[in-house]
């Protein structure tokens, strides 16, 4: 594996996970107030008691948005732990380079885009 980012790049990288995770930090502290997923159940539940069935939809969608920034939040601590290391930017499936116009959109992406697809369309067989 030969070093495909230099050092600027990598630097441009560093930088766009660090504003990723600025925004994921502030937009959970935003959605959650300060409380765990487990709190903010219990909470969304207490305030829907009166209207159960209307709120249901509401509580569900603000619970899977926390879990999906989240998720994204471990990617990008990830990658921000990865982003000087000498295997950030190769494919974790194929190995090879991951183009850095990829890396720019998502720099948290740990596969290349076809090995990508094909992990998404092999989940989405799955699921059916």
């Amino acid at each position: 594996m030969t070093a495909l980012l230099n050092a600027e790049q990598r630097i441009r990288l560093e930088a766009a996970l660090k504003q990723r995770q600025a925004a994921l930090d502030a937009q959970l502290a935003e959605h959650q107030g300060g409380a765990s997923r487990v709190e903010m159940a219990a909470e969304l539940r207490a305030e829907d008691a009166h209207d159960s069935r209307e709120r249901d939809a509401d509580r569900e969608v603000a619970l899977a948005r926390a879990d999906r920034e989240l998720a994204e939040l471990g990617q990008v601590s990830a990658a921000l732990r990865r982003v000087h290391e000498p295997d950030y930017g190769f494919c974790a499936d194929c190995g090879e380079a991951i183009r850095f116009e990829r890396l720019l959109a998502e720099p948290w992406a740990t596969r290349c885009v076809g090995c990508a697809s094909a992990a998404e369309g092999h989940q989405a067989h799955h699921r059916l």
